[in-house]
């Protein structure tokens, strides 16, 4: 069964994709520009060197981006390349990445909830913006019960 734009809409998966993608990159110490870009590059699979820069034309220049992933441990070799055959190394989202992309559907589609626990870098009370995320989640994880 294919879905249709009218069916995405009743499932309200972009609903809370702001504060989703708000937590994701406090969380995870990641801008908006590297979360989204994650994301791209995760369901793309495998990648070039190129094709990760065609991907990040549409984001906030970041000189640093690539080497800042790839020290993370965001994106991860697939294949070296070597001198004689093969050209260009090929690289993949790591697992820690394909995991974090699929804990944001998870949570976008309600299947789980965005942390509230005291251990949570997202969810406290220290400023004016975490008090109003805290009552956004709150209403999230309200709007999901009923």
């Amino acid at each position: 069964m294919r879905l249709t734009a009218q069916d995405l809409r009743d499932m309200n998966i972009l609903k809370y994709y702001r504060l989703t993608r708000k937590w994701a990159c406090k969380t995870y110490g990641l801008t908006d520009a590297d979360l989204e870009l994650l994301i791209y590059l995760d369901h793309k699979g495998r990648f070039t060197r190129n094709e990760f820069i065609e991907g990040a034309y549409t984001y906030s220049w970041d000189k640093k981006r690539w080497e800042k992933l790839r020290s993370a441990g965001w994106i991860e070799v697939w294949r070296h390349r070597n001198r004689t055959s093969i050209k260009y190394s090929i690289f993949k989202t790591s697992f820690k990445c394909s995991q974090l992309v699929t804990r944001i559907y998870r949570i976008l589609l309600g299947e789980e909830d965005m942390p509230t626990s005291e251990r949570s870098v997202f969810y406290n009370n220290e400023s004016y913006t975490d008090k109003v995320y805290n009552k956004a989640i709150d209403d999230m994880i309200r709007d999901k019960d009923r």
